[in-house]
């Protein structure tokens, strides 16, 4: 299984996630969770919902007059398809993808298909990763949900599983109940690169960088062609002390990529590895 730039974006957090931003622009199904009382949810919304009117409060005029159009657009349109994404195209405009997600996940309820949940899933899945972490629980929690109403409406989507599962891994109090979930998927689809790359990144934040080293190169012979693995494979070499592997993976790396400002970052992070090492050895 291939993963697109938006899934990539979802499972990665290692150091040399600035890198990877420059080329961007089942058989086993978790068991239903209690449903969270009322008084809970009712919470979670409210506190939600302030974040979101926060973010509006902190606009420019000319911004809070262009969201309020698009607003009314929303209410009004025959064509809720496009009102939608024209919000969702502002926020993301905005560097807000805790609001675009919101808007997608409005979009989804008023056209409920499975395709329109897995996006407003996984924008709340990526948005934790820009937001204080006060408020992380917040998107997990709506992730989680999103999650939920995509395998309501297929329990095979295998990606979903994968990303429900993570969100508890990094979102719970309980994240070996997550990774509990990702192993009992791996019995059966231990070649799906989101899996594996799920393992790796949270090999990596927790700092096993052999048992990283390993997944990545797994990665790796199930596509060969997901190079930014080598950019990974490169720091958690560098954190085990072993910069001539972090230059070879880097240089690996350097040999595949085609983007110019990429490349140059690089090939000066390969020079100054390079120097560090010379001058290590004397």
């Amino acid at each position: 299984m291939k993963l697109n730039k938006t899934q990539i974006a979802v499972v990665s957090g290692a150091l040399l996630l600035i890198v990877l931003l420059l080329l961007a622009n089942t058989k086993l199904l978790p068991k239903k969770e209690e449903a969270p009382t009322s008084e809970h949810q009712h919470s979670g919304s409210i506190e939600f919902t302030k974040m979101v009117q926060g973010s509006i409060d902190g606009l420019g005029a000319s911004e809070k007059k262009a969201i309020q159009k698009l607003e009314e657009a929303i209410k009004s349109s025959t064509d809720k398809k496009l009102a939608f994404e024209n919000m969702i195209n502002m926020w993301d405009s905005l560097r807000n993808p805790s609001v675009a997600a919101y808007y997608m996940e409005l979009a989804s309820e008023a056209s409920p298909t499975e395709s329109n949940w897995m996006e407003a899933a996984n924008r709340y899945y990526a948005a934790t990763r820009f937001v204080d972490q006060a408020n992380r629980p917040l998107l997990f929690n709506k992730a989680i949900d999103c999650f939920g109403h995509v395998l309501e409406l297929n329990p095979k989507n295998i990606d979903a599983q994968i990303n429900l599962a993570s969100c508890y891994v990094e979102g719970s109090p309980d994240p070996m109940k997550g990774i509990g979930m990702l192993k009992e998927i791996e019995k059966t689809d231990s070649n799906n690169v989101n899996l594996q790359l799920n393992f790796a990144f949270f090999s990596e934040r927790s700092g096993q960088w052999d048992k990283a080293i390993a997944r990545f190169e797994k990665v790796l012979k199930i596509q060969p062609d997901f190079i930014e693995a080598y950019l990974h494979l490169a720091d958690a070499y560098i954190q085990k002390g072993d910069k001539p592997k972090a230059i070879e993976s880097l240089k690996k790396y350097l040999a595949l990529v085609d983007d110019v400002t990429v490349k140059t970052e690089v090939q000066d992070y390969i020079n100054k590895l390079t120097t560090e090492e010379t001058h290590g050895h004397k």
